[in-house]
């Protein structure tokens, strides 16, 4: 039997696999296992998997695995899930670090409930060969399928566009910028609703996942760092999403998120699936 852990950030619902002690999933299977078991018909339903184990770096280590069996670098979302996790279950007090693809993050907790978590993001990166962007120099309101696209890391590579309005078929144009040929490794798309100077509205559209999440934390931090390089906000913005409300505060060298996360259920999967 392999025992896990359901989790959510703001809608976006991850699979959590406890390898504190031990492999449980081995590393040639945590792909597949990953597609397998997020499928929301013929699995148990998830936008990923978070493998959660020890770090010489850290004082946790962070893999995620996308529902189409991508592994990604880093997950805002998938983070605070997983610090949630390792707070229950002992493995941190109210502060810690935790070891990704994009780095070691520092992260801390409200010690009130421990549902609200602050992650330090690293510094947004704008330069395109970080991006991940075909050309030289920033990535700012470039003309691209009829919008103006700018492009950030925040862990993994964001293209963001701004909008007036947020109507229901946006997503269906977000593939378009996706898969572009100038992201040649593909991009997660941001449409973003400017709000007032502190706050914005955003739906995205998950590269991996294919498809738009409830909320995405760095897709959050994306969309606030390109808002307030372009003079749109200031450097404290609330994000809305689908799924509810992150917080970003943008500082010289680095971003932090702060948001919920919630424990859903526990559950044992039967290893002959």
């Amino acid at each position: 039997m392999i025992p896990f852990t359901k989790l959510h950030g703001n809608g976006n619902d991850f699979i959590l696999i406890d390898e504190y002690e031990r492999e449980v999933i081995p590393a040639v299977e945590k792909a597949s296992f990953a597609e397998k078991y997020c499928h929301r018909r013929f699995g148990i339903g998830a936008d990923g998997v978070l493998y959660l184990g020890r770090s010489e770096r850290a004082d946790l280590r962070m893999r995620i695995f996308n529902s189409d069996g991508t592994e990604a670098e880093m997950c805002g979302n998938g983070i605070r899930c997983l610090v949630k996790y390792a707070l229950d279950k002992g493995y941190i007090k109210t502060e810690g670090s935790v070891e990704t693809l994009a780095g070691v993050l520092p992260i801390s907790s409200h010690v009130e409930d421990r549902t609200w978590i602050r992650v330090n993001m690293g510094k947004p990166q704008f330069t395109r060969e970080i991006i991940q962007v075909r050309g030289t120099g920033e990535f700012l309101e470039v003309n691209l399928h009829g919008y103006k696209v700018s492009a950030v890391n925040t862990g993994v590579p964001h293209a963001v566009v701004f909008v007036d309005s947020l109507e229901n078929d946006l997503i269906s144009k977000a593939p378009l910028i996706r898969y572009d040929p100038v992201f040649p490794k593909g991009t997660n798309v941001n449409f973003v609703r400017v709000d007032s100077d502190d706050e914005i509205t955003i739906r995205t559209y998950e590269r991996g996942v294919e498809a738009e999440t409830l909320s995405c934390g760095t897709g959050a931090v994306a969309s606030a760092a390109i808002a307030s390089r372009l003079g749109k906000t200031g450097k404290k913005v609330k994000v809305n999403t689908k799924g509810g409300e992150l917080r970003i505060t943008l500082a010289d060298d680095a971003a932090f998120m702060e948001g919920p996360a919630e424990r859903v259920f526990d559950g044992l999967i039967c290893e002959n699936d």
